[in-house]
């Protein structure tokens, strides 16, 4: 028997329908009634304001009546995440445990209302999707603003440029709020949190006010110093004492001690801008090492230490860390306060 053949390869032959591929549904067996397909919501708000929560009620609320709409959906679980940034995953729980249970297979889709409440990082958001589709059991994820299905054949392409897009948009966000922080700074209006500042409590009006309780552990620790002592003698000193630290423990160091020590709040001034974010992305801070400007406001708020208290401190912590090195750099040596020639001690 003669086969005939099609020379034309362009051309699909009469004989031949093709079955379109669908990633998700399993092979069916005639008469075999046909599975729901398993969706998950995603919703996440990025503050806990009323206008953010009532964002939030909605995008949950409509997800729900979304996926009861189609016969051939069924809602597995609502995952969601209130008051975090979507720059960065990982202190999102909600997103974490979907991901979680996708690599499990216990969904199909995940629904979301867009890219930027999925990820704002065009990283993440593309290496979750491409990790999602390259599962054993491929989990696609919808983007209901966009109307991208990842499981699509140009879904990849479209994500990248729109998550770029939208990267580029927090990053100019974080920028124009630097800016007016700097500006605030510039003006001589710092932002001095009180929760663990020693010393310092905030009135109605946001002002500094002195805990005088709290100020009489701050002075104690001037004092010592002062007097001889040693920051390791210090904590030793206020820890027997059972004296509270900012954090409300009596567990005192030396690190936490000398920090004290070096704080030029306690004096009443206020140095801004000593740590900064160089990736909006991570939220990663670092110190200030040429980074940024730093502002230096004097005389911002009542001062606990006297100004010739705190010059004295700063200029008897200087010449304490330079007698810890001898001039060849061989031998180091540790002020201990607890003998006149205690400093003159050399460690091999």
């Amino acid at each position: 028997m003669t086969q005939n053949r099609n020379r034309n390869p362009s051309i699909m032959n009469p004989r031949v329908r093709m079955i379109p591929a669908n990633m998700n549904s399993p092979m069916m067996v005639e008469g075999e009634e046909k599975p729901k397909i398993k969706v998950a919501a995603y919703a996440r708000v990025s503050t806990r304001e009323e206008e953010q929560q009532s964002s939030y009620k909605l995008q949950v609320s409509y997800f729900k009546e979304y996926i009861e709409k189609r016969e051939d959906w069924e809602l597995y679980k609502v995952y969601s995440d209130e008051g975090v940034t979507g720059t960065n995953t990982k202190y999102r729980t909600g997103f974490n445990e979907m991901i979680k249970d996708a690599k499990e297979g216990k969904f199909d889709y995940i629904i979301t209302k867009s890219i930027s409440r999925f990820a704002r990082n065009t990283l993440d958001c593309l290496s979750y999707v491409r990790m999602l589709k390259n599962l054993d059991k491929p989990v696609g994820v919808i983007f209901d603003k966009e109307s991208i299905n990842s499981l699509e054949t140009q879904s990849e392409t479209i994500l990248v440029v729109i998550a770029s897009v939208m990267e580029e948009e927090s990053r100019t966000i974080s920028a124009n709020v630097s800016w007016g922080v700097q500006k605030r700074f510039s003006r001589g209006i710092p932002h001095i949190p009180t929760t663990y500042f020693l010393g310092y409590d905030e009135d109605e009006e946001g002002n500094l006010v002195i805990n005088e309780e709290e100020a009489k552990t701050v002075r104690r620790i001037y004092r010592e110093f002062l007097s001889g002592k040693g920051t390791v003698q210090i904590a030793k000193g206020l820890t027997k004492d059972k004296v509270k630290t900012a954090r409300g423990n009596t567990k005192w160091t030396s690190d936490s001690v000398l920090k004290l020590l070096k704080n030029e709040r306690h004096v009443g001034n206020a140095l801004c801008q000593k740590s900064v974010t160089l990736d909006p992305l991570t939220h990663k801070r670092v110190r200030n090492k040429n980074h940024k400007p730093q502002y230096f406001i004097r005389n911002h708020h009542p001062p606990i230490i006297s100004e010739e208290d705190w010059n004295a401190t700063q200029k008897e912590l200087e010449r304490r860390s330079k007698m810890r090195h001898d001039p060849d750099g061989k031998y180091s040596r540790t002020y201990s306060g607890k003998a006149p020639f205690s400093n003159n001690v050399l460690l091999r």
